[in-house]
């Protein structure tokens, strides 16, 4: 297998991992009859920062990006090549790499909902609200306001991707392996604690994405609809912040450095 290749199986694999673990610990909290039932917003934080922990440490193969926003902010820093280059597995920086970056990335988030799902069958049919089915595959807002629901998505994004940019410039790579997997572990808890009380802090279009994809398709008994209309938000916020967070490294990151 080429590079190509090994990087795409790794942000598959890698963000399969995140979107299991962390839609997981959401359905534990707030699905009717589990046993994590009632653990409220710092576990689900907590879990999430653990669920992108796992992600990491299967996808160094590929720099670990598991979120677009990631990727395109790499690209808008300046970032020449992808994946890792102490393993041998770095690609050219390119349209065709950056689409197979975000390729799989969505389609492990598919997947690694569709898995979650499965673990927590019998949960989904048991909980007789749509909107907290919903809710364990795809971020909401606390209050809709579409154009502040993006203004709070683009920061949290920003802090995520500036702080993954930052530690890449004081390590030996690109992508959240470049942090080590408990820094990023450690600022993802950060982020949800602090920014994610608006909207649940998607700050991933895969994340967001592809579990509400897989919760259009999947049957799941008395799930409602997917909220469309509100689906575009965690998807152009993050990558709008990611983009933002990019640029200005250029500028900020060499003087702060």
């Amino acid at each position: 297998m080429d590079n190509l290749g090994i990087v795409f199986l790794s942000e598959l694999v890698g963000t399969a991992m995140l979107v299991l673990l962390g839609g997981g610990v959401v359905a534990n909290v707030i699905l009717a009859k589990t046993k994590g039932f009632g653990g409220g917003t710092l576990m689900i934080n907590i879990g999430w920062g653990l669920a992108v922990f796992a992600g990491v440490i299967v996808s160094y193969a590929s720099g670990a990006h598991l979120n677009p926003a990631v990727t395109l902010g790499l690209v808008a820093s300046g970032a020449e090549e992808f994946g890792n280059a102490a393993m041998g597995t770095t690609v050219a920086v390119s349209v065709v790499s950056v689409l197979a970056y975000i390729a799989a990335q969505l389609i492990g988030a598919i997947i690694g909902a569709v898995v979650m799902w499965l673990g927590y069958k019998q949960h989904f049919d048991a909980e007789p609200d749509a909107a907290t089915k919903l809710g364990v595959f795809s971020t909401g807002p606390a209050i809709r306001s579409y154009g502040w629901n993006l203004v709070t998505e683009i920061i949290g994004t920003f802090v995520l991707v500036f702080v993954v940019i930052g530690f890449g410039r004081n390590g030996d790579g690109g992508g959240l392996a470049a942090l080590g997997a408990l820094p990023v572990a450690l600022l993802v808890i950060g982020i949800g604690a602090s920014l994610g009380g608006p909207t649940g802090y998607a700050i991933n279009p895969a994340r967001d994405l592809g579990p509400r994809i897989a919760h259009f398709f999947l049957p799941i008994k008395g799930k409602g609809g997917s909220d469309w209309s509100y689906s575009w938000v965690p998807v152009v916020g993050p990558i709008i912040g990611g983009v933002l967070a990019g640029l200005a490294s250029t500028a900020l990151l060499p003087i702060l450095g």
